[in-house]
């Protein structure tokens, strides 16, 4: 028995303490760099995920490599050079995500035992070398936060997917837990009509109707299940009843379509025209299922949506800002984190 026992504390006291719990909070991605080469890089990792593209087969490898990835990246690098974050040589979506990640480290600095991180689906730095870093720390649970307000099977679930496929090849597999989403928590609806309210404030005119522009998927995708739309929905019906705004002047909308399938309606772009034609002089847009400004807010909807409303019509436009690391973005995220952590901290 003697023999039993002293084997027995001497793996204990070799054993490393892992008493810390690990944040992770996690966004779409970005390219390391805003040229061609770095563009093409991103768009090969992301759209060889057969989450975004479901049909991986040759017809769309050889479209991928004999075509997408030999154009598309020369004009995406072209628009990401419209809103680079020169001072830094990063993506406004990363400068961004440190910014949530830090400030939720300052939030929550009460709970010592703690530790935040953040990472990126697709480019760097890769949920793979964030949760290796949280590990070596000695985290032995890990909260996973999916950065999205509404779920989706291309964005939520692919990031469990890639934080499974890290965790597949660890012998001492720590405790998991992730965020659900959170299209329609009370502090996000409040966060979103006081920012429209602040910025709409800061305007010299009051638009006559608000978008609120979600990132598209295909139709195909919520004929099969997916919950996206509803969420969508879900999110608009509750930011309606919290700003006493009708139907008529709050509009959902969906942007970024890709390729020639039929996505999701009405499609932003297209609804810009149309209110434009029909008189509407003055609107605001808000993007209620981005957490951060990026590529799709900052230039496809500030720039090329606003192009397109004035080139058709319409007088005066304002893109509302996402609500990154705004003290209101910042109460959503430690909220929904502290919630979550519930029983472990």
């Amino acid at each position: 028995m003697s023999v039993v026992v002293s084997i027995d504390a001497h793996r204990t006291a070799a054993a490393p303490a892992r008493e810390r719990v690990g944040v992770l909070l996690v966004n779409l991605g970005t390219p390391d760099s805003a040229n061609a080469a770095g563009v093409r890089v991103y768009l090969k990792e992301f759209l060889s995920d057969p989450r975004v593209i479901e049909n991986q087969g040759l017809y769309w490898k050889l479209v991928l490599n004999g075509i997408i990835l030999r154009i598309r990246p020369r004009r995406k690098a072209r628009d990401y050079q419209k809103i680079w974050n020169t001072e830094k040589n990063e993506s406004p979506l990363k400068t961004i995500t440190r910014a949530q990640s830090d400030k939720l480290t300052a939030a929550i600095a009460d709970h010592d035992h703690v530790l935040v991180d953040w990472a990126m689906r697709y480019g760097n730095p890769s949920i793979r070398s964030r949760l290796d870093a949280l590990i070596a720390q000695g985290c032995d649970r890990l909260l996973v936060v999916p950065l999205y307000p509404q779920y989706s099977a291309a964005t939520s679930a692919t990031v469990c997917d890639e934080v499974f496929r890290v965790l597949a090849d660890k012998r001492a597999q720590p405790t998991l837990r992730v965020t659900p989403p959170y299209y329609d928590d009370p502090d996000y609806i409040e966060a979103l009509a006081v920012s429209i309210q602040q910025h709409l404030a800061t305007q010299p005119f009051q638009p006559e109707v608000i978008v609120a522009s979600f990132h598209g998927m295909p139709q195909a995708y919520v004929d099969k299940g997916d919950p996206y739309q509803a969420q969508c929905v879900a999110t608009v019906n509750a930011l309606r009843k919290r700003m006493v705004l009708g139907e008529d002047k709050l509009l959902l909308t969906f942007q970024s379509r890709f390729g020639f399938d039929e996505w999701l309606q009405p499609y932003t772009d297209k609804t810009m025209q149309r209110l434009a034609k029909d008189g509407v002089r003055r609107i605001a847009v808000v993007m209620p299922g981005f957490s951060a400004d990026c590529l799709e807010t900052l230039e496809e909807i500030a720039q090329e949506n606003a192009e397109i409303f004035k080139h058709a019509g319409g007088e005066q436009f304002t893109a509302i800002p996402c609500l990154n690391d705004s003290d209101g973005g910042m109460d959503v995220i430690r909220q929904l984190v502290l919630r979550e952590l519930q029983g472990w901290i």
